[in-house]
């Protein structure tokens, strides 16, 4: 049997009956690109805005969606969802594209409700980066500064930073964070005695000559590993200690990972 053909008309948020005026079917809404997000409303799956979508890391993939609700919401949970209440203000809501939506700093007081201060502290230093200011959290935090998740939210603050490389190397940062090392410079960057870059590293403690590289994917591509290998290089001339870890040292040895930091601090 041929494959349906993608509903290319939908690009974003949609109803039935406006997907029926862009000249969209009930047959092309169940086209595997489309994904229903409640009875009558539809996405397209690869319409998540780049300029405003952030990563949540160490959350498995299958698991059910929290979901907050005002307080006087009828909704039920769900195989698929947990709900969870809270008060909604009306300066917690805007826009995307037609559909009202929570602020991003209204969905980061939920979302700490919710995530580990590791994972939250990724969303963090995503959101300083493109979508708020250190303000805009306070006030979130101010607007609920007691319940579920309040806590968390106010120490993860504290320690965010949008300098942040990536959300994996905001969780390395936590696990140094928790183990009380000094808290090292973001993205330094290494000159020589003449003033020229040797290199920027993720994490950087200048006094003891020490950087901490987060190794992602992309690190594998040859060009990427190349230059990775010659920056470590001069570094190392220079007189720099070069540590580098993966996701499978940050999730499946923190203990080693934190132990062999703390071990070339203190040399």
């Amino acid at each position: 049997m041929p494959r349906r053909p993608s509903p290319s008309a939908l690009t974003g948020p949609s109803t039935r009956a406006l997907a029926r005026t862009a000249g969209v079917g009930d047959w092309q809404l169940r086209h595997p690109d489309v994904v229903r997000l409640s009875r009558d409303t539809y996405l397209p799956r690869d319409a998540a805005d780049l300029r405003t979508q952030v990563e949540v890391p160490l959350v498995a993939a299958g698991q059910p969606v929290d979901l907050t609700v005002p307080a006087g919401s009828r909704a039920r949970n769900r195989q698929d969802r947990r709900l969870h209440r809270a008060p909604l203000l009306p300066e917690d809501v805007t826009r995307r594209w037609w559909l009202p939506v929570t602020t991003p700093e209204r969905t980061w007081r939920d979302l700490a409700a919710v995530l580990p201060p590791p994972g939250l502290r990724a969303v963090t230093d995503q959101l300083l980066d493109v979508l708020c200011t250190p303000d805009d959290l306070s006030r979130a935090l101010a607007a609920r500064p007691t319940g579920r998740g309040a806590a968390r939210a106010l120490d993860v603050l504290g320690v965010a930073d949008r300098q942040a490389g990536s959300p994996m190397e905001s969780v390395l940062r936590w696990l140094l964070h928790e183990a009380r090392l000094p808290r090292p410079a973001l993205q330094h960057r290494v000159v020589d005695d003449r003033g020229r870059l040797i290199g920027v590293g993720d994490l950087a403690w200048p006094d003891q000559k020490v950087v901490v590289e987060f190794d992602g994917e992309v690190h594998r591509e040859r060009r990427v590993f190349v230059n990775d290998l010659r920056r470590q290089n001069r570094l190392v001339l220079e007189g720099w200690t070069v540590l580098r870890f993966t996701s499978a040292d940050v999730l499946g040895r923190p203990q080693d990972v934190v132990t062999t930091v703390a071990r070339a601090l203190h040399r």
